[in-house]
C-alpha cells in the first residue's frame, strides 16, 4: 500500500531484493515530485542499505514499512520492521564484502539512529538536509506602488532585470570589410557531402 500525502510517503513491503528496487524507484519519484532531485542519490543509497539489513537480519519476517517525510529543513527516511534487535555498527575488515551498510548511511546523512518500536520491532532512520532553495528566504522589500511618486524610474534588482537571450559574438579569423559602411558579405554554405 502506498500513500502520497503532500509531505509524507509510506510504503509497506516485504524486504526482498526485487522489492527493494521498486522502493528505490518510488523514493526517486517522490523526491522528484517534491523538487528534491539533489537528495535522490543519498536517499536511495540510505534506504537500500536499511532495507538490505532488514532482508539479511530481521526476524521473524521480512515485512517492513518505509516512510519518507519532508520536514521544514530536512528529509527524514525511516524503515520500521518487526525485529526488536537494534542494529550495531561494526568495523568491517578491509576485504569484507558486507558489514558497511550503517557506516555508509552515517557517511551520507546528516544524522541517523535506531529506536525500539513498541514491544516488537524497531525503527532505523536517517535525515538529509534539504537544499538551501527549499529553506525560507528573507522577505523582499515592498514594491513601489503606482500611487507613490518619484522623479526617478524604479531601480531593477538583478532578479527583475530582463534576461539576455543571445550573446553577440565576433567572427573569428574574418578580416574587416574594405568599406565599413557596407554590410559584410557572408561566405556561401559548404556541404560535407562531395558533389
Amino acid at each position: 500500500m502506498i500513500k502520497y500525502p503532500s509531505r509524507h510517503c509510506t510504503v509497506e513491503l516485504q524486504a526482498l531484493p526485487s522489492r527493494i528496487g521498486q522502493v528505490r524507484r518510488i523514493v526517486s519519484a517522490q523526491l522528484r515530485y517534491w523538487h528534491l532531485d539533489a537528495l535522490t542519490d543519498r536517499a536511495v543509497l540510505g534506504v537500500t542499505e536499511l532495507l538490505t539489513n532488514v532482508h539479511r537480519h530481521a526476524q521473524p519476517d521480512k515485512m517492513c514499512t518505509v516512510e519518507i517525510e519532508l520536514l521544514l529543513d530536512r528529509l527524514k527516511v525511516s524503515v520500521r520492521d518487526h525485529d526488536p534487535r537494534l542494529p550495531v555498527v561494526e568495523d568491517a575488515e578491509s576485504l569484507a564484502t558486507c558489514g558497511r551498510g550503517l557506516a555508509m548511511v552515517a557517511a551520507v546523512s546528516e544524522s541517523w539512529g535506531a529506536r525500539p518500536d513498541g514491544e516488537r520491532g524497531k525503527v532505523v532512520w536517517f535525515t538529509l538536509p534539504t537544499p538551501s532553495s527549499m529553506r525560507k528566504t528573507p522577505p523582499r522589500p515592498p514594491r513601489r506602488t503606482d500611487t507613490e511618486t518619484s522623479s526617478r524610474p524604479p531601480r531593477r534588482t538583478p532578479a527583475e532585470a530582463p534576461a539576455r537571450r543571445f550573446t553577440e559574438v565576433e567572427p573569428v579569423g574574418r578580416a574587416e570589410p574594405a568599406d565599413a559602411g557596407r554590410p559584410a558579405a557572408h561566405a556561401p554554405a559548404r556541404s560535407a557531402v562531395p558533389g
